[in-house]
């Protein structure tokens, strides 16, 4: 086969949060390198790169794992505005840290002020059934009220890990593709300022 310099596969940006506990990097590492990782303590946000096959195309999976102990609030809006779509983790087995999905969800659309940026709710350590505190049907609610999806994990048995992220990156792709027909139409988005060129096929 004649060697052609490929195209850069396509990068999809996820931003990973949660309060601090939940599974975020449990998750993260088990979808990057297929290991559990049981006590993990992270002290910053790290961030992750994986060639992967997406529907038949290669793209890229850029993961920002934040700690969690992003208390300065320009950090976090930085993190939030460098997203393309979000995973918004927390444990069935703790309330809190689901009182605490609302929070991230609102720091969110406050940073993107979008409704419909590419969002997961993730409920992690569905392996701990026996210890559950937040019921299937409140989160169900919660997500139906945002208009997302809602997917229960584990990063111990490896459930659905794959699955929130590649439903993530097929709601990035249409997103960017609904983008792209945007600025190709009619030039709405006003960021492309620059004049578009036209050509005649």
């Amino acid at each position: 086969m004649a060697k052609k310099a490929p195209s850069q596969p396509a990068l999809h940006k996820v931003i990973m949060v949660g309060a601090g506990g939940v599974g975020k990097s449990a998750l993260t590492l088990q979808f990057m390198y297929d290991e559990f990782v049981e006590d993990y303590e992270p002290t910053k946000a790290d961030s992750y790169r994986k060639k992967v096959v997406l529907d038949g195309e290669e793209v890229q999976i850029d993961i920002l794992d934040t700690a969690g102990q992003e208390d300065y609030a320009a950090i976090r809006d930085n993190y939030f505005r460098s997203g393309e779509g979000f995973l918004c983790v927390f444990s069935i087995t703790e309330d809190d840290s689901f009182a605490a999905t609302q929070e991230f969800r609102d720091q969110i659309l406050r940073v993107k002020n979008d409704e419909n940026i590419p969002f997961l709710l993730v409920g992690n350590k569905c392996d701990l059934e026996s210890k559950r505190k937040v019921t299937l049907d409140m989160s169900q609610r919660r997500a139906a009220e945002w208009r997302v999806p809602y997917v229960e994990t584990s990063a111990k048995t490896r459930a659905n890990v794959d699955k929130v992220f590649f439903d993530l990156m097929r709601e990035i792709r249409s997103r960017k593709l609904d983008e792209q027909k945007v600025s190709n139409g009619k030039g709405k988005d006003k960021s492309k300022r620059k004049k578009l060129k036209c050509c005649l096929l």
